[in-house]
C-alpha cells in the first residue's frame, strides 16, 4: 500500500526535524552536510534543498547559526578568549568563525566581547540570549523598509 502525498510529506518533515534536533544538540562537534545526510538516509542535495524550503535557510548556515549563538553567549560570560570561544562552539578555523560572527552579529567577536558584558549586565540569561540572537544582515536588510 502507498502513502499518500500528505503522509510522505509528513514524514519528510519529522526527517528534517531530526536533522535540525542532532544539530541542535551537538552543534559542537564535527558536523558536515554529507553526514547529516547519510544518517537520514537521503542524499546531501536533497538534503539541503528540503531544509532550506523547511526552514529557509541551508543546514550549514543553520548550524553556523548555532554556533555563533553559543559563541556569542560565551564571549558574554567574558572568562575565554575569542580563540577558546571558537574551538569550544566546533568550529576548526579561527578566521572562519570570525568572518562568519561578524557577518551574523554584525561586529567582530573580539569587540562583541568587549562591549556584551555591559550590555546584558542584570539581565537573566534566558532574555539576554532572546536580546542578542544573531540576525543575518542579508535577512535584516530585507525586513527594512523600501524607499519609493
Amino acid at each position: 500500500m502507498s502513502s499518500t502525498p500528505a503522509e510522505q510529506r509528513l514524514r519528510d518533515l519529522a526527517r528534517l526535524r531530526r536533522v535540525r534536533d542532532r544539530i541542535d544538540r551537538e552543534y559542537a562537534q564535527p558536523l558536515d552536510v554529507e553526514a547529516l545526510a547519510r544518517d537520514a538516509h537521503i542524499s546531501a542535495g536533497h538534503l539541503s534543498r528540503q531544509f532550506r524550503a523547511a526552514y529557509g535557510e541551508s543546514p550549514y548556515a543553520y548550524l553556523m547559526t548555532r554556533r555563533i549563538e553559543r559563541a556569542m553567549a560565551l564571549l558574554r560570560r567574558g572568562d575565554l578568549s575569542v580563540t577558546e570561544v571558537c574551538f569550544a562552539v566546533g568550529c576548526s578555523s579561527l578566521g572562519t568563525f570570525s568572518t562568519r560572527f561578524t557577518e551574523l552579529v554584525g561586529v567582530p567577536p573580539s569587540v562583541y566581547r568587549r562591549e556584551a558584558a555591559d550590555a546584558t549586565e542584570g539581565m537573566p540569561s534566558c532574555v539576554a540570549k532572546q536580546v542578542t540572537r544573531p540576525i543575518r544582515n542579508r535577512e535584516a536588510s530585507a525586513t527594512e523598509p523600501q524607499l519609493a
